[in-house]
């Protein structure tokens, strides 16, 4: 039976004295590949298929599996991967015969030395003959991972530098992978990774636990080259094209389009909850969620239900939540939201990562530990009361009210301590508005087709000015549920006019 002698053949050490060598030098970015491969269209690159039969570990009745993701198209910059295994380090060398081509012609354009983009772990999820892929290395600093039960759609990110500021964003890449071969019986797989950028480097270890959930323990120490402005840690990207406190754009026919419908945040420091709905804004926008001491945060897809989705080809309600947990104290700082604007759902646009207090240096480093659990909205260990529902509508008119320039804002809670009241209960609410917000009222209301409580608000801000409002429930002088936290930018299409 195979024996794996790891720590003599390759540790995470060793990526880290790569990542400082290189960080003591300066950037230089890994060649690109032929021009006419990076300009092949969607189908054409789809086309190069790598065979399954000859994936990575195959021959050794492991349960994981590596299959192989070829350069072209979007991914311009090819890494290199290696094996560690109990006779040493082995560098993978790119096979072009791994990949079936149906255009004979393009086929034979393919360069026998043109490298791969990256791999998929696969994993018997559907039974012990079936590999399914649950996590994927691809692009930049990219990694997308799923459980047994959700389909792939948003994506984690090794590191950002400088995401929604003007100046621009950096994308470092992984440019370097080590793949240590498991026991055939091993319950995870680990994966060793070095980032490179104009900014930073950085060495990775990434222990993964496929199934219900997936877990990858991420482990990862920095090296600054130049002074970050906004450096972004544990950083999770998403769609958000529209949902059920958005206008439908003109001529769609789904109620909803989005892989994550909210932002969930933990503060480990004061015990709150915060969960804010996502946007799809006129103008790019930024907010900065101050933490104490963040115990965790995420992009949920909360809403499961085919129906509020209707996409037999996309399957929205099966899209992962991805929740990351922090390890250690990692100091006060902020979880920053940025929400791109989008015209369609084939682009991600939602961004958000925890950003520490305080300057990032050139010649400084960071040692960072936590953990993504990427499966159903349980992935949060969330004991409240939950937001299921936000509406939003205008507030001068029949069941919003008569007040011109205002909002009238549904939001629904359910579970945690909700779950054992009834209709009789004394649950009261508790709502701020931000600067230039005028809160006109807002009260509670049992809703029983439903068995939730219902918190409605009459809103109205200043002209021009961001409508954000934060509401909770309380029982007995108990909070109850998670704090509801919302940004109405201008330019939505849902302004009511005074």
């Amino acid at each position: 039976m195979f024996a794996p002698l790891y720590a003599q053949a390759f540790q995470f050490q060793d990526v880290v004295e790569k990542a400082k060598s290189k960080a003591s030098a300066a950037y230089e970015p890994v060649p690109g590949i032929p021009d006419f491969m990076a300009g092949l269209s969607y189908d054409e690159y789809q086309s190069i298929r790598f065979d399954p039969s000859k994936s990575l570990w195959r021959e050794g009745d492991s349960r994981f599996q590596v299959m192989l993701i070829p350069a072209g198209k979007f991914y311009t910059r090819p890494v290199s991967i290696h094996v560690v295994d109990s006779e040493g380090v082995h560098p993978l060398s790119f096979d072009k015969s791994l990949f079936n081509v149906d255009d004979e012609a393009l086929r034979k354009r393919v360069p026998a030395d043109l490298g791969y983009a990256g791999l998929k772990l696969t994993f018997p999820f559907d039974g012990p003959d079936v590999a399914n892929q649950f996590l994927v290395f691809a692009g930049a600093s990219y990694f997308r991972g799923v459980s047994k039960e959700t389909s792939f759609g948003l994506s984690a990110r090794g590191i950002a530098v400088d995401t929604g500021l003007p100046t621009g964003e950096e994308f470092p890449d992984f440019t370097e992978f080590w793949l240590e071969r498991p026991a055939p019986d091993s319950d995870h797989v680990r994966v060793y990774a070095l980032l490179d950028g104009p900014s930073l480097t950085g060495a990775y270890e990434f222990t993964v636990y496929p199934g219900e959930q997936t877990r990858v323990d991420v482990k990862a120490r920095l090296f600054m080259r130049e002074d970050i402005e906004l450096l972004g840690l544990a950083p999770l990207t998403s769609m958000f094209y529209y949902g059920e406190h958005t206008p439908r754009p003109l001529g769609e026919w789904r109620p909803q389009v989005h892989d994550s419908d909210g932002l969930l945040i933990h503060d480990d420091a004061t015990g709150e909850w915060l969960w804010r709905p996502l946007m799809n804004p006129d103008r790019l926008a930024a907010s900065f969620h101050s933490v104490r001491r963040v115990g965790g945060f995420g992009l949920i897809q909360r809403d499961r239900e085919f129906r509020h989705y209707e996409d037999l080809e996309a399957r929205y309600e099966r899209r992962p939540s991805a929740w990351v947990s922090a390890e250690g104290d990692w100091g006060k700082g902020n979880v920053v939201l940025v929400e791109i604007p989008t015209d369609d759902e084939t682009n991600d646009n939602i961004v958000a990562f925890w950003s520490p207090g305080g300057e990032v240096s050139a010649g400084t480093s960071r040692d960072l530990n936590y953990s993504i659990q990427f499966g159903g909205p349980g992935v949060a260990p969330h004991p409240g009361g939950k937001v299921v529902n936000t509406f939003v509508g205008s507030g001068d008119r029949i069941g919003g009210g008569d007040q011109a320039g205002a909002y009238r804002i549904l939001v629904d809670f359910a579970g945690g301590p909700l779950s054992e009241l009834n209709a009789e209960s004394p649950v009261v609410s508790k709502v701020t508005g931000g600067e230039g917000v005028e809160v006109l009222e807002h009260f509670v209301e049992w809703v029983a087709p439903e068995n939730h409580w219902r918190l409605s608000i009459l809103a109205k801000p200043a002209p021009d000015q961001i409508l954000q409002l934060r509401g909770f429930l309380m029982v007995d002088d108990e909070v109850a549920t998670e704090t509801w936290s919302y940004s109405l930018p201008p330019g939505t299409g849902l302004r009511a006019e005074p």
